[in-house]
């Protein structure tokens, strides 16, 4: 491996001099490990290998378009790998750990819920009664009445960071309310 790591790292250098020959055998000589690395890493992380050469031609894009930012003193393979390893993240943070199940094949196992409690708006009115204003005409807005962040901001003239941020104290200091009682 070293000396592998060590041509790779001449013939960066090289590339990076201006060589167009030395720059198309590195490119040649890291594919397969890429490909190799990309596979093994989408089958660690559960996910099919289909994905593998839309994740190393992402890994060769960076290599090309970031070759200037490598450090002709380091060894090149560090680098690559780092590439390599962030352009994999990436591909698997995109495609996310969806599992999709056809909920028929389970219908027979799934317990029915049972039917929800539901509380009296009074008994609701007077837990919101003792938060500060703000907090209470949010959770209002949202928690009750159903109404979605942008509408609430818009209702109560407030940035909708404004209003997540009220609708979190809202519910943290109701909470903590409810564990008192």
């Amino acid at each position: 491996m070293r000396g592998r790591e060590d041509e790779w790292t001449d013939l960066m250098r090289s590339a990076n001099a201006g060589d167009s020959a030395a720059y198309h055998r590195l490119l040649k000589s890291v594919t397969p490990v890429l490909r190799a690395a990309a596979r093994r890493g989408l089958a660690r992380a559960g996910q099919t290998v289909d994905q593998a050469e839309d994740i190393v031609q992402d890994i060769l894009l960076a290599v090309h378009l970031k070759r200037h930012t490598w450090d002709v003193n380091a060894p090149f393979a560090p680098w690559l790998f780092a590439i390599a390893r962030n352009k994999l993240i990436d591909a698997l943070r995109r495609r996310g750990r969806r599992v999709f199940v056809n909920i028929d094949d389970f219908a027979e196992t799934i317990p029915s819920a049972p039917a929800a409690e539901t509380v009296p708006a009074s008994e609701v009115a007077v837990h919101l009664e003792g938060l500060p204003p703000r907090q209470r005409d949010v959770l209002q807005s949202i928690a009750v009445d159903s109404a979605s962040i942008k509408a609430t901001a818009t209702k109560l003239s407030m940035t909708e960071g404004a209003v997540r941020v009220a609708l979190h104290r809202g519910l943290a200091n109701l909470a903590a309310r409810l564990r008192r009682e």
